[in-house]
């Protein structure tokens, strides 16, 4: 049941509902299998009998009608993959988060100058130790294929931890027998210990050459608790469908949460590197 909170000016929505807006703001009436979803925005008030819109929604639905730059947020944990985001307007900022197995997310307008602040909320990034000056980089290599064997082997864990260990790492082998020690036992604790892997991508249309294309950026990370933050250099991002398969190399590279927030600043666009109303 989407619900709102005029004192913050945030919203409970599903996709059916924001589906809902988009007919309304073109002048439409809704198909029939959003009449229901269409009934639950007039029963709280958000859209009258006649279709017309309330005046709170102004900057949500103006935004999203009319986006500069589109973010992404995908987070898979223990729950499953979730999804969250920011949609920049020229007018406001809006960001939404979902929850694990809920159909709403709350939407939310936020100041601009906070966005990366936003997207570290978004990703659960917290201040860790820096490496020592002149530490060498750790950067480990397999395949996707042990990846994916090691998830299988997880979902039937052991008696105990040395028992699940032993079983993972059986799958390592077996998935890819180049795999040797030390980085086989180093990428062995890191999906022991994985707490979530999340991406994040940025999109906008830009002025290249004087012609306007997409840009797209995108960071790939793992969260490994209390063994850090790894960036994932391969698949490198943005990931086309079909472009990854079992023999695709997997790269990580452990990182740090401050190269991590740089390298989520660096997501967005500058400026002038966005078409606007006035270039």
């Amino acid at each position: 049941m989407p619900s709102y909170d005029s004192s913050r000016a945030r919203f409970r929505l599903a996709d059916r509902h924001i589906a809902v807006f988009a007919h309304l703001l073109d002048g439409e009436t809704p198909p029939e299998e959003l009449w229901e979803s269409l009934v639950d925005l007039q029963r709280i008030g958000l859209v009258g009998e006649e279709g017309e819109l309330a005046p709170l929604l102004r900057d949500l639905l103006g935004t999203l009608a009319d986006p500069m730059v589109l973010i992404q947020v995908e987070i898979t944990g223990e729950h499953g993959p979730v999804n969250h985001g920011v949609v920049v307007g020229q007018e406001a900022v809006i960001s939404h988060d979902g929850w694990p197995g809920e159909e709403e997310s709350e939407y939310v307008s936020i100041e601009p100058n906070t966005l990366v602040w936003e997207l570290a909320r978004k990703v659960n990034l917290h201040r860790g130790e820096k490496p020592g000056e002149g530490a060498p980089e750790i950067r480990l290599q397999t395949k996707m294929a042990a990846l994916d064997a090691a998830f299988v082997a997880l979902e039937e864990p052991g008696s105990d931890d040395d028992t699940t260990r032993e079983a993972v790492r059986k799958t390592l082998i077996e998935a890819d027998p180049d795999f040797k020690d030390p980085a086989l036992g180093q990428f062995l604790e890191l999906v022991v210990s994985l707490n979530a892997t999340w991406r994040i991508t940025t999109a906008w249309d830009g002025n290249h050459g004087g012609q306007t294309s997409t840009v797209i950026r995108a960071l790939a990370v793992w969260d490994c608790g209390p063994l850090g933050y790894w960036i994932r250099e391969q698949p490198e991002e943005p990931i086309m469908p079909g472009q990854v398969g079992p023999d695709s190399a997997l790269v990580l590279v452990k990182s740090d949460s401050a190269e991590v927030w740089e390298k989520i600043t660096d997501l967005l666009p500058d400026k002038e590197e966005l078409l606007t109303e006035g270039g």
